[in-house]
């Protein structure tokens, strides 16, 4: 029987044939993540090519004009696009960019409130923003970038997470959608990865208040989550798998989770999230670009991708690199 850190590594080299070798235009998370979860595959599987050089010259026009990078419509969803530079730090330019949008995050109305992330509070931020600042934080020393995630993470937390444990899309959009309980596990998972602030233990106890929260409507029989996470007539979404595996795994792998409490739960994910990685690449099963919905029944039949895809491909790439450093 094949092993879960053997899956992980075999899973992880399908994705990482097929996602992680372009950054189109506009730059965004989806095509991102995957350099990142590239790069972070060959430091951990000495069998797999080192990715550097290729991706060195797919972001050498982003690197080498920074000023064009985004454009003027651009928005956070884009400068989370960018979460691998911080891999490449030692280089001056990529180091210079991820701080550069770092900053971006940093800008407040006169009320204090950053000036690019919505307040309608949607979930999205909580990822887009925890992934660069805490990259930030730990490039520069400078706990102020961590600390405006950490800020962002516990307003949300206090705005949108319900009674069971889940998150709404936004105020909004009062709907339990699991990609955006994906990003809400995630944007805490990745602003505690780089904060070490008097908040810390506050924000650990609502992450794991979602977590708990979680891990109640965890299909039974899949491991995996669905689209609407509290409407068992939804269907099993991979995204949302990913995004709370990774979550999960990145607790475990950092410290603030336990195998015991958690270890059963992040295999389960795993497994049903590797069940529906075929040898193409493709996933089973990945809702379609989703922002705030008017009802609960245009999330229910929100459409969804099967096959190569970039948004499911990048979040199965970065939860099986996750699951192979997670010792189970």
């Amino acid at each position: 029987m094949v092993s879960i850190a053997e899956s992980a590594k075999l899973k992880a080299r399908i994705l990482a044939d097929v996602y992680g070798h372009v950054l189109d235009r506009p730059v965004v998370y989806t095509q991102g993540v995957s350099l990142t979860a590239r790069l972070q595959l060959s430091a951990l599987d000495c069998e797999y090519p080192d990715p550097k050089a290729e991706i060195e010259a797919v972001t050498a026009d982003y690197v080498d004009n920074p000023d064009a990078v985004f454009a003027p419509s651009d928005g956070t969803a884009n400068y989370a696009g960018v979460n691998w530079a911080s891999l490449l730090a030692d280089d001056a330019r990529y180091r210079s960019l991820l701080i550069a949008t770092a900053d971006r995050f940093m800008k407040r109305d006169d009320d204090g409130f950053s000036s690019i992330l919505d307040r309608d509070f949607r979930v999205e931020d909580m990822f887009f923003a925890g992934t660069i600042l805490q990259r930030a934080t730990e490039l520069t020393g400078d706990a102020s970038y961590a600390g405006l995630a950490a800020d962002f993470m516990l307003e949300c937390a206090d705005r949108l997470l319900q009674p069971n444990g889940l998150y709404w899309h936004c105020l909004s959009s009062p709907y339990f959608w699991g990609r955006g309980n994906g990003f809400a596990a995630l944007g805490f998972a990745e602003t505690l990865v780089g904060y070490t602030g008097t908040e810390r233990e506050r924000l650990v106890a609502r992450h794991i208040e979602h977590l708990a929260g979680l891990k109640a409507f965890q299909d039974p029989e899949s491991g995996m989550w669905r689209q609407v996470i509290d409407d068992s007539g939804s269907y099993l979404e991979h995204s949302s798998t990913s995004m709370i595996g990774i979550s999960i795994a990145l607790g475990i792998n950092h410290g603030w989770l336990t195998k015991n409490d958690w270890g059963e739960v992040l295999t389960n994910a795993w497994c049903g999230a590797a069940d529906g990685i075929d040898d193409d690449g493709g996933v089973r099963r990945v809702c379609v670009g989703t922002g705030p919905l008017e009802s609960l029944d245009d999330y229910l039949i929100r459409d969804s991708v099967t096959g190569r895809d970039d948004r499911g491909g990048a979040m199965a790439l970065w939860f099986a690199v996750e699951m192979m450093k997670s010792g189970l």
